[in-house]
């Protein structure tokens, strides 16, 4: 059969259309009961169950993954990515307590390659799955000459809801609070381009270099995939932040509430992320040394060349989340973290302040 005119200038619909074909067996294990027609219309559909909250917020957040695609591509490794974006986009709005309803990705590429495509999409539908979240829909484009040979990007919105009156805005906190820091993986989605540099320019590591002190490849130890806090999250709320009443919760954090923020440890590290849950009157000191690092970033601390101040800005240094909480139940929330089967430690406090975040020692 003659190839179309389209097909022979770099976008082949028909292919699009088959790989297309396997979504909805893909994405049954995503499916929620409030999602509404089927996968490939123009428009996602979701009736949110408004009668479970008195003022429900809805919550949403955009986001990508950067040059972790690099490793990616360089590993041949797809099933991973996706995942890496549906966990970053949950942190974000779980650190407003919101409960995440669905989630739609944007893929570009050059050439779409079937099973580079079929394990992106694995990624997201394993990470909704995991995190209760409908995989809605998404936009797949093929663009010819805009990316290299065999690259893509990838960028997702995620979707999420939270009752009013228990949105976790940190004006709960105080001074005196405790900061509890939760593990990271790793590096996660962030601080890539210069952990590139450091590894593979100055260090002369090649993906597939095996490292003892990480008993690992290097490209399979950056790979590794962002932690959801998301489930964690919500586990918290339930337990040490209790609704009132039978159904309806009215109860506002930070009244009765142990758990008064929480801050997703991204791009900026510490400095730049936990001032985003302090009021004005507060500082949040952050200790080092008060938890196990990570031997990835004793490495990059090692061998980067690169200022200790900057290093606690750019990479989350192996913590992934803080939750600010009050500092006589400290003991209560940590314990439970445990028994969830996460790592974590009591990194540092809240003090009177102007609403910044250091890291001393």
């Amino acid at each position: 059969m003659k190839q179309k005119a389209y097909a022979r200038a770099g976008v082949d619909i028909d292919l699009g259309n088959r790989v297309k074909s396997t979504l909805p067996r893909m994405l049954r294990s995503t499916h929620r009961p409030e999602v509404l027609g089927q996968v490939g219309g123009f428009g996602g559909l979701f009736k949110l169950d408004t009668s479970k909250y008195r003022e429900p917020v809805l919550v949403s957040s955009v986001d990508g993954v950067g040059t972790k695609l690099k490793l990616a591509f360089a590993m041949n490794t797809h099933d991973t990515i996706g995942q890496d974006l549906v966990n970053h986009c949950v942190n974000d709005i779980a650190v407003l307590g919101a409960e995440p309803l669905f989630f739609l990705d944007y893929l570009g590429t050059g050439r779409l390659e079937p099973r580079v495509f079929k394990d992106i999409i694995k990624g997201f539908a394993r990470a909704c799955t995991e995190n209760h979240c409908a995989l809605l829909g998404g936009e797949t484009a093929q663009m010819p000459g805009f990316y290299q040979e065999g690259e893509y990007d990838v960028s997702g919105t995620i979707v999420g809801v939270v009752e009013k009156s228990r949105m976790l805005d940190g004006k709960a906190v105080r001074a005196g609070d405790a900061i509890i820091g939760l593990a990271s993986s790793g590096l996660h989605t962030n601080g890539y381009s210069l952990a590139r540099k450091i590894f593979f320019e100055q260090m002369g590591l090649k993906p597939k270099s095996y490292v003892p002190a990480l008993r690992n490849t290097i490209g399979r130890e950056l790979l590794k995939i962002h932690v959801s806090y998301g489930p964690l999250v919500q586990k918290l709320l339930k337990k040490f932040n209790p609704a009132q009443g039978p159904s309806i919760p009215k109860a506002r954090p930070g009244k009765g509430s142990a758990i008064k923020a929480f801050a997703h440890i991204t791009g900026g590290g510490f400095v730049d992320n936990i001032p985003r849950v302090l009021p004005g009157n507060c500082d949040a000191v952050i200790r080092k040394g008060t938890w196990d690092m990570l031997p990835i970033f004793r490495l990059i601390q090692a061998k980067g060349g690169v200022a200790e101040d900057e290093l606690y800005q750019v990479f989350n240094m192996g913590i992934g989340m803080v939750a600010i909480v009050a500092h006589d139940r400290t003991s209560e929330v940590l314990q439970f973290i445990h028994a969830q089967g996460h790592k974590a430690w009591l990194v540092g406090q809240v003090v009177a302040g102007r609403g910044d975040a250091r890291v001393a020692p």
